[in-house]
């Protein structure tokens, strides 16, 4: 019994420490593994369905490949921006939240982040489990997605449970499995219907103007929630990488992969006129073995974008928020995202409906980041000594209760990037980083949110 009760002690100190900033011999990633991470984070069958969802808007295919390439350049430089204070830290995002908004603050910004992650899990889980399923038609002429569904669903909450160890093995393996397959995919399109693809998109008159601007947002946008949270995985990244090193491993990892799938997304779906890209490639390839392997890589791209990117942001919400273990976290995630009802998302009429999804939320995430950024490089100077760092985390912290100069910014940051949602990231963040400079420098209630009041870890209670 005794030796029953010390295993579970070690199992909530263990559980307690999820949250606590890593040591230098804790994290688990060198520059490879963690470009690999970016990679299979990237990689996602939503960004093939964002750029079906251009067509229509009057884009041909030079300037889908332009906002595809613009959009994801600017999020770089988002996550360049806001990975920093986790790398020199070790402390994830939910507590770097905590420094502008507040221990109860922080709340609201990190459930808004974590609400478009579970919807993303849910969307990809159903495209994964739909793979499988059409993996078993083609070989053995069963048809049971919703088995598939909760069957892939299981594995990836026993993969995430592990953490970022049973994410690392998963993000090598399939980040070489995707990149042939993409190659695959784009030959496809090229050799089989060029014709077609080249009617539809290739001779179009450009459409400058507000449409390409919204389609730069939109693909931007489709993956601007890893940049909120960028210190959930540069927090495992080892010591030693300066910011241009890092920046080499997110633009190596995002720029080409993205840039292809969004074209190729575009392709396919001009090609047959099928929005959802499982239908699509499914209705390109003929041969079995061929569309098995097509399959798989639409697999392991919904595996390493799970649990890459959309089970670690609202896991460590509720863990931080709700005080929950790690492994009842990820069982959660895995529960609201069935909630979701993905099954409808991935319908094809849903395409257009996805596009405005990431457009709205990107509304409330580009305040979110500008406050982060003022908060960080400006108010702190880019540094947070030990005792900053330890305030975070203490109970009787100086930033206990709400920081309103943060939530006042968010909300009318939100307010303005919701008057137009094609074009909110440009509208809303420098006016929010601006509200919350000058609140934080005029408002009495924000005091004690401002460096320098921190009091030195000798001389705290």
């Amino acid at each position: 019994m005794a030796k029953d009760n010390t295993a579970i002690a070690a199992e909530e100190k263990k559980e307690a420490a999820s949250l606590k900033p890593l040591k230098d011999e804790e994290r688990s990633m060198g520059w490879g593994s963690y470009t690999m991470l970016w990679l299979g984070g990237c990689i996602s069958i939503g960004t093939l369905t964002m750029g079906s969802a251009q067509l229509g808007k009057g884009l041909n295919l030079m300037q889908i490949f332009l906002a595809v390439t613009i959009g994801t350049l600017v999020l770089i430089v988002g996550i360049c921006l806001n990975d920093t204070f986790s790398y020199k830290t070790g402390a994830p995002y939910a507590i770097q939240l905590k420094s502008a908004y507040g221990t109860k603050g922080s709340a609201i910004p990190v459930l808004i982040r974590g609400l478009p992650a579970i919807v993303w899990y849910g969307f990809q889980t159903w495209l994964g489990g739909a793979a499988i399923n059409q993996i078993s038609i083609a070989l053995f002429h069963y048809n049971n997605v919703w088995l598939f569904f909760f069957v892939f669903q299981a594995v990836q909450i026993a993969l995430s449970i592990k953490g970022f160890q049973g994410i690392k093995w998963v993000e090598n393996i399939g980040g070489v499995v995707i990149v042939a397959a993409m190659f695959y995919l784009l030959y496809i399109c090229l050799s089989k219907y060029s014709g077609v693809i080249q009617t539809n998109l290739g001779s179009l008159k450009p459409t400058w103007g507000l449409p390409f601007i919204a389609a730069c947002i939109a693909f931007f946008g489709n993956s601007t929630t890893v940049m909120l949270n960028a210190g959930d995985y540069s927090r495992e990244l080892k010591r030693g990488y300066s910011p241009a090193k890092r920046g080499s491993a997110y633009f190596l990892a995002m720029v080409p992969a993205t840039v292809m799938l969004g074209v190729i997304g575009a392709m396919a779906s001009t090609a047959t006129g099928i929005a959802n890209p499982i239908n699509a490639f499914g209705t390109m390839v003929d041969n079995v073995f061929i569309k098995v392997v097509v399959l798989a890589f639409i697999l392991f791209a919904q595996m390493t974008t799970n649990l890459a990117s959309n089970v670690v942001p609202p896991a460590y919400a509720f863990m931080d928020v709700f005080k929950m273990k790690h492994k009842t976290a990820v069982i959660l995630v895995g529960i609201l995202a069935v909630c979701c009802c993905p099954w409808i998302l991935t319908n094809d009429a849903s395409a257009a409906g996805l596009d405005v999804f990431v457009k709205v939320y990107t509304a409330f995430f580009s305040p979110i980041f500008a406050v982060l950024i003022v908060d960080y490089y400006i108010l702190h100077k880019h540094h947070f000594t030990e005792a900053e760092l330890n305030d975070l985390y203490a109970e009787d912290s100086s930033r206990q209760g709400v920081n309103w100069a943060a939530i006042i910014a968010t909300a009318v940051g939100a307010v303005i990037g919701l008057l137009n949602v094609d074009i909110s990231f440009l509208t809303a963040t420098v006016p929010t980083g601006l509200i919350y400079y000058f609140c934080m420098k005029k408002m009495k209630s924000c005091q004690n949110f401002r460096k320098g009041t921190i009091l030195e870890a000798g001389d705290r209670k």
